[in-house]
């Protein structure tokens, strides 16, 4: 649980820090920071959906073997 907790501070800090970089703005980074998040989490899932749907004919299509990719072999 920590390493989730960190990783949302990290994400937050990222988030708020390019959103301040690119309006100057306190709010506006604020908001950025805050609703990115939960736009991401939708995106992911929906990605999910597309994964488990196309991604394993898309790994065959192309022949990768993970343990090959992984070791460089």
């Amino acid at each position: 649980m920590l390493k989730t907790v960190t990783f949302a501070v990290v994400h937050f800090t990222v988030a708020f820090t390019v959103g301040y970089l690119i309006t100057g703005s306190f709010v506006l980074a604020s908001a950025v920071a805050l609703v990115e998040p939960m736009v991401n989490t939708v995106a992911y899932y929906f990605h999910e959906l597309a994964w488990n749907r196309w991604g394993g004919k898309v790994r065959a299509a192309v022949n990768v073997q993970p343990e090959r990719a992984l070791s460089g072999r």
